[in-house]
């Protein structure tokens, strides 16, 4: 079976600051991975080396079977992207940005655009540039799951959005995967998130992982003195139903 998504002795650095250091990680296809860390632990960066966009300085990582920087484009047609800032010409509507869109992607769905633009209530004649964070952000997820993707990228698509918003934008990442064939990667710095939609966690610090597996394993784990404490003990919180705020 071709890997979704494994990474082997991933390193990045930027000048002096290592964000990637021997980072390891393997997805299980058709689950939801949420990859939990604080603010500038490297998230972000992983994307987009997945999608080609950077270039490791060692290691290893395939995408799909492929190796993103030869392959970027056949990597893109397979994969969904929503960015941590909505990232599109802000002069266009949501119905000019996916005209503009589907014919990079052999899989577009036109019946699946329309759906979710009136699931999430995109404004259809408003210019990308004067939404909202919250419509802007909802665009995004249209466009990332139009061409009804194998593999789905969500880099901290929560972030400063209003409590209305942001459920509506996590029910649809829940409903995206009720198929079971989609495999998601989250990245975030939000613990409920973790503990409403994942499979399994990876908690990333110091440009590693620290601890991966299933919710319950990386609490109850005997090696749980790995994961920073701070969102031990805040997951742990969100896991039991209880308010928490972000770390």
């Amino acid at each position: 079976m071709t890997e979704v998504f494994q990474a082997k002795g991933l390193v990045k650095r930027f000048r002096r600051t290592h964000a990637l250091d021997g980072f390891d990680l393997r997805l299980e296809p058709g689950q939801v991975t949420v990859l939990l860390g604080a603010n500038g632990a490297g998230k972000s960066t992983l994307l987009r080396l997945a999608l080609g966009v950077l270039r490791p300085n060692a290691g290893e990582l395939t995408v799909l079977g492929m190796d993103p920087l030869r392959k970027p484009d056949a990597i893109r047609e397979r994969t969904g992207y929503v960015p941590d800032t909505p990232d599109a010409p802000p002069w266009m509507t949501i119905g000019e940005l996916c005209r503009f869109s589907r014919a990079h992607y052999p899989s577009w769905n036109e019946e699946l655009v329309d759906s979710l633009i009136e699931s999430l209530d995109v404004p259809r004649t408003t210019r990308l540039g004067q939404m909202s964070r919250g419509q802007g952000m909802k665009a995004m997820l249209v466009l990332a799951l139009a061409h009804e993707p194998e593999l789905l990228l969500l880099d901290e698509p929560f972030g400063g959005l209003d409590p209305l918003v942001r459920e509506d934008v996590l029910r649809a990442v829940i409903d995206s995967v009720r198929t079971g064939e989609r495999t998601i990667l989250c990245a975030t710095h939000e613990l409920d998130v973790a503990a409403r939609i994942a499979d399994r966690v990876a908690i990333i610090a110091d440009g590693r992982v620290r601890k991966h597996g299933t919710v319950e394993g990386v609490l109850g784990s005997d090696e749980v003195a790995e994961v920073p404490r701070a969102l031990h003990d805040a997951l742990a919180q969100a896991v039991a139903g209880e308010e928490v705020g972000s770390c």
